[in-house]
């Protein structure tokens, strides 16, 4: 009796057991509430395969990535540093280099090819070149009486070789007594030339390249056949040009000359639209048997010696 009892706590322990592990009858068994390994993979795989997939969007357009057409230009901004640009004033274009204006009176010298024949006659001039007047009075007024007393005219031409001067003078009276440097103390011409004309246009006095020179036609008559030349400035110059030709004839009032001068005279090398001083100018004397200049007529209106700006000019066309 007493091992039964010791058996009843035992045989109690087993039933109970027991009873844990197996279901009761007509009860549904309990769903396990952590299900197995192999369903929790199976179950995460399908939920991954019923997630759709993530749309993939175009890139947004950005500063950097609008065409060129669209894109809007983005000025920086001044800073404290930065000048505010200003508008800036243009350059200014130095004038172009012109010549000098022209002088009160301009001869046209004709190119003279054949040169002309030196014998007192104008009728081969008078087909090529242009007759000017020299009936200024720039000397004398209270001694010249008019056009008959004294006048002149003439035409200018030249060559590689010559500057040529065709002359005639109205002259109711010749007179000339003198010689040398004095040759203006009588019937005369005299020719002022200014060499550098555009490169001392302004200058109002004589320098080395100023020319004065004086011709008379014959003394005491101009048959004589003894006419000269005489060059008076520049100073350093002065005496008897070489080379020079003139050639007169007077026909009773009126006188005509033909003079050649070379151009080493004047030290220069003539082209043709070269510009150059210029007065063409006749000097008077009615008293037979007297040296003297009574008065004088011109080309150049205000014509005075020791001012070349007084002149007028020549062109070699």
């Amino acid at each position: 009796m007493k091992r039964l009892r010791l058996l009843i706590p035992f045989v109690a322990l087993l039933v109970a057991m027991a009873a844990c592990n197996f279901p009761s009858f007509g009860r549904q068994a309990a769903t396990p509430t952590v299900p197995p390994l192999e369903q929790t993979l199976a179950a995460l795989y399908q939920t991954a395969s019923a997630i759709p997939p993530t749309p993939t969007f175009p890139p947004v357009a950005t500063a950097t990535s609008v065409p060129p057409a669209q894109a809007s230009p983005t000025l920086p901004a001044p800073t404290a540093t930065q000048a505010v640009p200003t508008a800036v004033p243009p350059t200014p274009v130095p004038p172009t280099p012109t010549s000098p204006p022209r002088r009160s009176v301009v001869s046209n010298a004709t190119f003279m090819s054949p040169a002309p024949t030196l014998d007192g006659d104008w009728s081969e001039w008078k087909k090529v070149a242009r007759e000017y007047p020299a009936t200024h009075v720039v000397f004398g007024k209270s001694e010249w009486q008019n056009e008959d007393d004294l006048a002149g005219s003439y035409y200018v031409g030249w060559d590689n070789t010559y500057l040529y001067l065709a002359v005639k003078v109205r002259d109711d009276r010749y007179v000339q007594t003198s010689s040398g440097e004095m040759i203006y103390k009588g019937d005369s011409i005299e020719l002022l030339l200014d060499t550098d004309l555009l490169g001392d246009f302004s200058t109002d006095r004589l320098n080395g390249d100023d020319f004065q020179l004086g011709f008379a036609l014959g003394r005491p008559e101009i048959a004589s056949g003894n006419p000269e030349a005489y060059l008076w400035y520049p100073s350093s110059k002065s005496g008897t040009p070489s080379g020079v030709k003139i050639a007169a004839r007077y026909e009773g009032a009126i006188y005509r000359a033909e003079i050649a001068i070379p151009w080493s005279v004047f030290g220069i090398t003539p082209t043709r639209g070269m510009r150059l001083g210029f007065a063409l100018s006749v000097s008077d004397n009615d008293l037979p048997g007297n040296a003297v200049q009574q008065s004088m007529v011109s080309s150049a209106p205000r014509r005075a010696l020791t001012d070349p700006t007084t002149w007028g000019e020549v062109v070699l066309k």
